[in-house]
């Protein structure tokens, strides 16, 4: 869960920078001067939206890799780390990718995968994760992985987001800029310069769109995580192991990744179903077992 939650907050951080830098930069005040222009504000918006989305993406495996402090396994120093890197190859060589780096991170049991691309990806495991499961469990959180690798699911992400931001950010700035006449209706000098009405509704109504575009996010987030599940099962040849490491899974209490990588995660969880990252790990199971 946690590698979606460090894509989402590092992409919300990268607009928000890009978004506070446009304003400095008077480009706001341009849109805004002679009265809104619309198709300038959605090429703006889609530019500020998506750049913050792909910035995000590019960065994915750099912060993941600080975030959990993740080891990149360079060369096996025992059996078990070989048989981890032996294990993410051959799954990714049936799944038809490029060999992802391997890593392992100090944690509870968990593990994710990211990356900008398919050619360019990482696979984490936690040692809780290596401690609790067995070899059989393991391979299958790593097919699960893998298979969010090969479905592009950060790019998915990366697209969903770009789009949520930027209506985001176009309906903040549409409805900032009708605040702002409202208030100054009374001024007719200033009637065409934006306010300070403007600058404090566009900033509150992109954090109040923000919250509420990433149960758009979210939903996307856990229809990838079926297929993955889907995908490990393919992968595997059966889909028991996945069935076992889920029941694992919800026996005990699984690691919280860095909220940045939230979403990459094997397991995750929500205060509220709407903003969870991952389905219920029942209805996982559930899910696979009515597999033909």
């Amino acid at each position: 869960m946690k590698r979606i939650i460090l894509f989402l907050l590092t992409n919300i951080a990268v607009m928000i920078v890009l978004s506070v830098s446009a304003r400095i930069l008077g480009v706001d005040r341009f849109l805004t001067n002679n009265g809104l222009n619309l198709s300038m504000l959605l090429a703006f918006a889609a530019l500020i939206g998506f750049g913050g989305s792909f910035i995000s993406l590019f960065m994915s495996k750099t912060m993941a890799k600080w975030s959990t402090g993740a080891q990149v396994i360079e060369h096996p120093s025992s059996y078990d780390e070989a048989w981890l890197v032996d294990t993410v190859k051959r799954l990714s060589q049936k799944a038809g990718l490029t060999m992802p780096e391997v890593a392992i991170y100090e944690g509870a049991p968990n593990a994710f995968a990211t990356g900008p691309s398919k050619s360019n990806s990482l696979v984490a495991v936690s040692t809780g994760l290596l401690e609790t499961m067995n070899r059989r469990e393991i391979e299958a959180v790593i097919a699960h992985e893998v298979s969010h690798i090969a479905n592009g699911d950060m790019v998915t992400l990366t697209l969903v987001q770009g789009v949520v931001n930027t209506f985001v950010i176009f309906l903040s700035r549409v409805l900032a800029y009708a605040i702002d006449s409202f208030l100054k209706k009374d001024d007719e000098e200033e009637s065409s310069t934006p306010g300070i009405g403007y600058m404090i509704s566009s900033i509150v109504l992109e954090i109040l769109f923000g919250i509420l575009a990433s149960i758009v996010v979210m939903y996307f987030s856990r229809k990838r995580e079926y297929r993955a599940d889907l995908g490990a099962a393919q992968l595997m040849g059966d889909r028991y192991p996945m069935i076992e490491a889920l029941h694992k899974l919800g026996s005990i209490t699984a690691g919280e990744l860095p909220k940045e990588m939230a979403a990459s995660g094997i397991s995750g969880s929500g205060m509220i179903a709407l903003f969870s990252s991952h389905p219920p790990i029942e209805s996982r199971i559930e899910t696979l077992k009515s597999l033909p």
